[in-house]
């Protein structure tokens, strides 16, 4: 009679549920979505499972497959992640290094206006301003 290999099978599913669940649940919120530390902890069980499952088979041709498969979909999500996702296109619109900021107006903590040209004039050494892109 023959043995289930749960490991392999169960790495295999390990993964695909990971890679899934990134696309449907983990990408709504920044703190895992900009580095998505949960898949990361899936896919380590995972290839663990994968590995245990290839190791512990007695013919290795499936094993083998399975685990390229699984490999591949992780060796893909890294991938996508963490270079194919960083490719912003540059704004045209954007200010170049060294180019004068245009003027505007925001409202500072105490809710009151404050100008650049303000700032400027208060500080003569000049004015650093720093554009973040990103989730408070």
């Amino acid at each position: 009679m023959r043995k289930r290999n749960w490991p392999l099978w169960s790495g295999l599913l390990l993964v695909l549920l990971s890679f899934v669940s990134y696309l449907f649940l983990f990408s709504r919120w920044p703190v895992t979505r900009d580095v998505p530390w949960v898949n990361y902890l899936l896919f380590a069980v995972a290839a663990a499972l994968i590995v245990g499952g290839v190791r512990r088979a007695q013919r290795k041709v499936v094993p083998a497959i399975v685990a390229v498969f699984g490999f591949g979909l992780i060796a893909f999500f890294l991938f996508v992640v963490l270079v194919a996702s960083k490719n912003v296109p540059a704004s045209a619109d954007a200010p170049k290094v060294g180019q004068k900021a245009p003027q505007f107006t925001l409202l500072d903590t105490n809710r009151k206006p404050v100008a650049l040209s303000q700032l400027v004039v208060a500080a003569p050494k000049g004015v650093l301003l720093i554009f973040y892109r990103g989730y408070w």
